[in-house]
């Protein structure tokens, strides 16, 4: 198959979420167009030139402990199945050499982050056992803030991190799998930065110069990425990307709704390289992760169009590559090693 465009590693899409709330769990029809209820499908997915996804394995923070593990365990498992219903579509990747397998063989690498760090029920085996499962990056919290680490969103509980907190970044290190910052606080994001060794990862989120919500990163916060070797993956949810509709949130929702295009898209991908340099910003569009998307990116099938702006606006193709993929498959491999390694030596424990 020949494809066209920038190819894409995508930092997140909800997907299998979206499969449990209304499709039971079915991996059947998403081999065909889907206009009127995903957004994301394989034809989709072909059109916006995908080399990579990272599906999110993603539960709602009302499910907790043993309810958020075997919650997640579904979402794996969705996510595995899929894959081998497709596999000419679809290849289930845990690192860079197998996104590059995948993308020589002309099909989709498919790898998996957890997003919140209530999913592992404050258990540092559960941690471990997902990432022997393929799990490569955990999400910090999601909206609520957990026993270790506050959300941008949660209660003000730790000013941050705390021990239990800067302990499992830790052991993600260890063991090779990312850090995610994206809906974590500010503070979150400044002790996982000063905690981790290895880079670190916003799988989506965009900015707050243009946009002060607080799901987005700040400007001295994208500075700490640079010196982490860390990858910033611009999302594309309209409240995180148009500042007059969240102040229109805010206000009530009185009025017409204002409207977000892609246009906006680009201009935080252009307020990020500006901070940091093109060599720290990603994409992580959050696909079927809400409702509406912006004008011009209504579905995964839509990436190109950021792309031709951006190239309009003066972006080089290497520039454009580097956004779209390389930046992400660089900041995987920094953990690969790790990963490697804590697979081998649970291979060898089984074994025994």
């Amino acid at each position: 198959m020949n494809y066209r465009g920038i190819p894409v590693i995508d930092g997140h899409n909800d997907l299998p979420w979206e499969a449990r709330a209304h499709r039971h769990y079915s991996v059947e029809g998403i081999d065909q167009e889907l206009p009127q209820t995903l957004q994301t499908d394989i034809p989709k997915l072909r059109r916006g030139n995908y080399m990579a996804q990272f599906w999110s394995a993603y539960v709602h923070s009302d499910y907790q402990g043993g309810d958020a593990v075997i919650a997640t365990l579904e979402q794996i498992d969705f996510i595995r199945r899929m894959c081998e219903r497709y596999p000419r579509d679809f290849m289930f990747a845990r690192t860079a050499d197998d996104i590059r397998s995948a993308h020589h063989q002309s099909r989709i690498a498919s790898l998996i982050g957890i997003e919140g760090g209530h999913q592992i029920a404050n258990n540092l085996a559960v941690l471990r056992q997902y990432a022997a499962l393929g799990v490569r990056y955990m999400t910090l919290t999601w909206n609520k803030t957990t026993e270790f680490a506050d959300a941008a969103v949660g209660e003000r509980l730790w000013e941050g991190l705390n021990d239990r907190g800067r302990a499992v970044v830790k052991e993600m290190n260890r063991i090779g799998m990312l850090v995610d910052l994206a809906h974590v606080s500010a503070e979150t994001m400044r002790d996982a930065l000063e905690t981790s060794c290895v880079p670190v990862m916003f799988s989506h989120s965009s900015c707050f110069a243009v946009n002060p919500h607080p799901r987005n990163v700040p400007e001295d916060v994208q500075h700490m990425l640079v010196n982490n070797g860390g990858v910033q993956m611009i999302t594309f949810v309209p409240i995180f990307v148009s500042q007059e509709l969240w102040q229109w949130h805010n206000d009530g929702e009185h009025g017409t709704k204002p409207t977000v295009t892609v246009e906006m898209i680009a201009d935080h991908v252009e307020c990020a390289r500006e901070a940091m340099g093109v060599d720290y910003v990603g994409v992580g569009g959050d696909f079927d992760g809400d409702d509406l998307m912006p004008e011009g990116m209504s579905n995964v099938g839509c990436y190109q169009q950021l792309f031709d702006i951006l190239r309009q606006r003066g972006w080089s193709e290497e520039d454009l590559n580097k956004l779209g993929w390389k930046n992400a498959l660089r900041v995987l491999e920094a953990s690969d090693s790790a990963y490697r390694s804590f697979m081998s030596l649970s291979e060898d424990a089984v074994a025994v």
